[in-house]
């Protein structure tokens, strides 16, 4: 059979990998280089080059098990990494930060705020509520709903629940109340983050998560079409036909459409409502991402800088402000700090930007995860497989589990 992957991502890559073996398949990204939201940067800071992950940067071995799987069987080397969290708020001028309790009261005058205290009280009870709301797998009720009704302090919803999401998800803080409570919860539980110490250990692709990705491109026995765009996908009885840029007509069996919702919809000539649906329901976030060595832009504290670090604005945003500390995070040393962040607006110095970028995250709010529901229980039709890590939460491990579910479709597994 000849299948037609559309989309380098993690999901492409993997999808292509797998069908490859008892299938002809063709890959094709409109981009210059395959990989995605995993992209490598190199950058030379004294005389040394770093590799620095701009996209994806970490996973464990627990809650990514199908692409820690996937690393094992391409031999890529990995190492431990360091995840914590910090937060400057520039409207009050609270700082603090996740990994130790020196951290936590950074600033020793938190001791003397009453709103603090009661905020890290809220915290610890959210830790045990929550795991009760899993249980519970009510989908109706938003977080902003849940955390009203358990009367959850002002202090705690922007200081703790808001930042901490917008950053997990790189979302709009103003919408992270909306995402449902029980899947807030239930990814909070899944990645040991409702436990003190967290029982998961973090690890990083040493020389960047370049390395899988070309270790997947390097065995695609038919290669990557870099920088061939498909403009529109027909289907018909008998298969499907893709339009690329410049006029181009490919004719296959079968299309896997492994991009970002939106862009598989724009593609579809002739969706259907229920693909109309369900991929006009996952909304995406615009943010810009700029790869910096201006560590003015991290908490004034330096016992409350983590890993990553929200930052709260004097003036309210629709876009989240966030940056991770690539040092800690790769654990790379390098003469000066390497920092990649989120929507800094005018808070980093231009001389010291080393790389700038657009990118989009999928929102994942009620509307997105009824749709997702939709999209499991519905059997591929039209020769055309949907797949993509905005079928889960978004991450590494929810685009690999969309590639295999396409490759089981077929009767293959990894």
């Amino acid at each position: 059979m000849r299948i037609a992957v559309v989309g380098a991502g993690v999901s492409g890559l993997v999808a292509a990998w797998i069908l490859q073996r008892e299938h002809e398949v063709t890959l094709f990204e409109a981009g210059d280089r395959p990989g995605g939201h995993a992209n490598t940067v190199e950058v030379e800071i004294a005389g040394r080059t770093h590799a620095v992950d701009v996209g994806f940067i970490v996973y464990n071995e627990t809650t990514y098990p199908n692409f820690t799987e996937i690393l094992r069987r391409l031999e890529i080397r990995t190492k431990p990494s360091d995840m914590s969290f910090g937060l400057r708020c520039d409207r009050t001028g609270i700082e603090w930060a996740s990994p130790t309790l020196s951290a936590v009261f950074a600033q020793p005058r938190n001791l003397l705020r009453p709103a603090f205290r009661r905020m890290l009280g809220d915290a610890l009870r959210f830790h045990r509520e929550a795991r009760e709301l899993v249980a519970m797998d009510d989908e109706k009720a938003t977080l902003g709903e849940w955390l009203c009704g358990r009367d959850y302090s002002r202090e705690f919803v922007e200081l703790y629940a808001i930042p901490m999401g917008a950053a997990i998800w790189s979302a709009d803080p103003g919408g992270i109340l909306d995402f449902p409570a029980v899947s807030f919860a239930r990814f909070f539980a899944n990645h040991g983050l409702l436990e003190r110490p967290s029982p998961i250990q973090w690890r990083t692709i040493e020389g960047g998560s370049r390395c899988y990705v070309d270790a997947i491109a390097a065995r695609l026995r038919g290669g990557i079409r870099l920088a061939t765009p498909v403009d529109a996908v027909r289907r018909n009885a008998v298969g499907v036909e893709l339009a690329t840029r410049g006029g181009d007509i490919h004719a296959f069996d079968r299309v896997v459409l492994a991009t970002h919702s939106d862009q598989s919809l724009a593609m579809l000539e002739d969706a259907t409502p229920l693909e109309r649906h369900v991929l006009s329901s996952v909304r995406y976030e615009e943010n810009e991402l700029v790869l910096h060595t201006d560590a003015s832009i991290l908490p004034r504290a330096r016992r409350a800088r983590a890993s990553w670090n929200y930052r709260t604005p004097r003036e309210r945003t629709e876009r989240v402000a966030v940056t991770y500390d690539m040092n800690r995070l790769q654990g790379i040393r390098s003469a000066e700090p390497l920092l990649v962040t989120l929507n800094p607006d005018a808070a980093v110095d231009p001389a010291r930007v080393l790389h700038r970028e657009t990118v989009h995250h999928p929102i994942f709010d009620t509307t997105a995860m009824r749709a997702q529901r939709i999209l499991a229980e519905r059997e591929p039709r039209n020769h055309t497989h949907l797949c993509g890590a905005w079928t889960g939460y978004g991450f590494h491990e929810d685009g690999v589990r969309s590639a295999l579910a396409v490759a089981r479709a077929f009767r293959l597994e990894l």
